[in-house]
């Protein structure tokens, strides 16, 4: 496993959390026709609401298992889109389906996983203006769910997100940060750590989600401010790009890679 198409997003890490809102702003910009995204689906049965923490973890997960897949190793057949997905920036696009919507998601280039019943599919990145009519007749709007009263407790060799009280998100643009955060951590363990890279891999790329309360959010956004000293203690971040919700450069996930 070398994450050889994480490369890029690696590179860019660093300098990217380094920007202020208005170099973020600047950052973003691509031409129409480079804009690439990855689709995350979320299965959402009538009457049936999945696991918010679930959701949030499935989809770090499937994010960071689909860049790792073999097949996104170089000659490997998805290897080409995962590169220049990476090489841009890394949208993601929660949708949802159910029924018959969900069963066609499945033909799909993609990988699924599910975590307490909530299942999401991550489907191959690709130009967004290409999406497969399968994929854009899904809505995007409509993702959330009740937030579970009690969090799960992690386990060993498990991604942890912790996820801010404020901005106040949707459970569709959470799982889009928390699909971040299990990119990039996948691809600054890549050089780090291979061998955990390895074994978060082999076990499903267990993630698990929770919110934190306003002190410790603080604390833990602080503790960003240097990143080369944060990932000491395998923190990374998450900042947005203020395309949709919430203002550019908001740390949006907080998250402690596997050890």
């Amino acid at each position: 496993m070398t994450a050889t198409a994480l490369a890029p997003l690696r590179e860019r890490y660093a300098r990217w959390l380094g920007l202020d809102a208005e170099q973020v702003l600047a950052d973003r910009d691509e031409a129409q026709q480079d804009i690439r995204a990855m689709q995350l689906v979320l299965r959402m049965e009538r009457g049936d609401p999945p696991s918010w923490h679930g959701a949030v973890a499935a989809a770090a997960s499937a994010a960071a298992l689909l860049c790792l897949d073999p097949r996104s190793e170089p000659g490997g057949e998805w290897y080409d889109a995962m590169l220049a997905y990476c090489t841009g920036h890394i949208r993601k696009v929660t949708r949802r389906a159910r029924a018959s919507q969900w069963e066609a998601i499945g033909e799909l280039p993609s990988v699924l996983v599910e975590v307490d019943g909530a299942q999401v599919r991550a489907v191959l990145p690709g130009r967004v203006d290409e999406l497969d009519k399968r994929l854009a007749k899904l809505q995007v709007g409509g993702t959330d769910a009740p937030v579970d009263p009690t969090p799960p407790v992690p386990g060993p060799g498990t991604l942890r997100l912790w996820i801010p009280p404020e901005p106040a998100m949707t459970l569709g643009k959470t799982m889009a940060q928390a699909g971040h955060a299990g990119m990039i951590a996948a691809a600054l363990l890549a050089t780090a750590d291979p061998a955990v890279l390895a074994r978060w891999a082999a076990a499903g790329a267990p993630a698990v989600a929770h919110r934190a309360g306003g002190p410790l959010w603080d604390s833990l956004v602080e503790r960003l401010a240097d990143p080369a000293r944060a990932w000491d203690e395998r923190l990374l971040a998450v900042r947005d790009a203020g395309f949709t919700e919430i203002a550019p450069g908001t740390v949006t996930v907080v998250a402690r890679a596997p050890e």
